[in-house]
């Protein structure tokens, strides 16, 4: 196998996620052990963080499975979050959590560690799927 970032080909995983308090944990372990066996241990931490925020939100927000997917694509690895909840996250709200606030950072931590990021909510698609997508990319390589 050839674990070189520089000469390996594209890939994708997806894992699929109940509704769970455990899932931000099985999906924080699945990221690492990815970053890490394709050769992109340096990523590995911020995909991790980033990874977790997401799926720790569809837990949060969600009454259904969430599923998350890792796609390397040249240079850039992109991980997306779908969930049942079609309401996207507010971004515009405005000032800092307070310092003992339990919640409130995720997305913000999400645009200052990515490279890029966004969401879209998924209404009325042909395979009936609902919801939204939250995503973000890292550079690799």
């Amino acid at each position: 196998m050839d674990n070189d970032p520089e000469t390996a080909g594209d890939w994708e995983y997806t894992l699929q996620v109940p509704c769970d308090p455990l899932a931000p944990c099985i999906a924080r372990r699945t990221l690492r052990t990815i970053f890490q066996e394709h050769g992109f241990p340096e990523l590995a931490d911020i995909a991790e963080l980033l990874t977790s925020e997401l799926v720790t939100n569809a837990y949060r927000y969600s009454d259904g499975p969430a599923s998350v997917r890792v796609r390397r694509e040249g240079p850039r690895v992109r991980v997306s979050v779908w969930d049942t909840n079609p309401k996207l996250p507010g971004l515009g709200i405005p000032g800092q959590p307070a310092v003992d606030a339990e919640q409130g950072r995720g997305l913000k931590l999400v645009m200052k560690c990515a490279d890029s990021w966004g969401g879209f909510a998924l209404r009325d698609q042909p395979q009936g799927l609902t919801g939204k997508l939250v995503w973000f990319e890292l550079g690799a390589g």
